[in-house]
């Protein structure tokens, strides 16, 4: 029951979606604990925040397209977030609002359960603030021989620079990891029928990721599945980095079986 106690987490997004509210209510339930999650959008994100530090909220999770131009109104950055300049979360103690990037941690996460190769070669598409925190996510877990494709050349270029990454408009050969970090073949976006990599460069590759959430099989993910390539999905990162975030507002870690649920009810239409 709600009661004067209960604390408020929420999300923003240019498009708000139910698997947020949902995982994390479900958490909540399976748990016990006096919270509630509710997703919002916005027309002024600055007012947002402040909002979120007036009303004492406890943790607000970050969409497109405000992770980068949220962080002049935030208190604090953590590595996560500094060192790609996104913020994907944010946690609320006592009106201090402290930024992390759990979008970051989840690339991290599944780098290393999919057992990617250093020594592949990866091509990412994308240069918004879910591209870089795949980008750094790659570069920390030593992957060196990675291109970065982008229509914006010039912030491809300075993002490139960083890790010393090469950056094209257009793909040149065939790669082992094809990363899709674009909102390309979402639900809901102008190009959600569209493929973020041609069918050649589908068919040459070894492993096909795509960030994008919704759908779990976008048009990307079910080429992938036709020329029967490894598949990793957008909704393997909305569940680890909603887990990250579930720990940093509530304090509590979930179990496996917790979380399976959680995403089982998530998934529900």
């Amino acid at each position: 029951m709600i009661n004067k106690d209960t604390k408020l987490c929420m999300s923003l997004s240019a498009r708000p979606g139910n698997f947020g509210t949902k995982f994390h209510n479900s958490l909540y339930q399976q748990l016990g604990l006096n919270f509630i999650y509710k997703a919002f959008s916005t027309q002024n994100i600055e007012d947002a925040i402040k909002g979120i530090r007036a009303l004492s909220i406890r943790g607000c999770a970050i969409s497109m397209p405000f992770k980068e131009v949220c962080i002049p109104f935030l208190d604090k950055l953590t590595d996560s977030a500094l060192a790609i300049d996104s913020v994907n979360t944010i946690v609320n103690d006592d009106n201090y609002l402290t930024a992390y990037n759990t979008d970051y941690i989840a690339i991290q996460k599944l780098i290393i359960q999919y057992q990617l190769k250093p020594e592949h070669s990866v091509i990412i598409h994308g240069s918004g603030g879910m591209a870089k925190a795949v980008i750094a996510a790659f570069y920390d877990a030593g992957f060196r021989n990675v291109t970065i494709l982008a229509r914006n050349q010039v912030l491809a270029q300075k993002i490139a620079d960083k890790y010393g990454f090469l950056a094209l408009t257009k793909p040149k050969s065939q790669y082992d990891i094809l990363v899709n970090a674009t909102p390309i073949g979402m639900v809901g976006s102008t190009d959600s029928d569209k493929l973020s990599f041609s069918s050649d460069l589908v068919k040459q590759a070894a492993i096909v990721f795509d960030v994008v959430a919704m759908p779990v099989n976008t048009p990307l993910i079910n080429e992938a599945k036709k020329y029967k390539r490894i598949t990793i999905s957008g909704r393997e990162v909305m569940i680890l980095q909603a887990v990250e975030q579930f720990i940093l507002y509530t304090g509590k870690i979930p179990t496996d079986e917790q979380i399976q649920l959680a995403a089982q009810i998530a998934s529900q239409q």
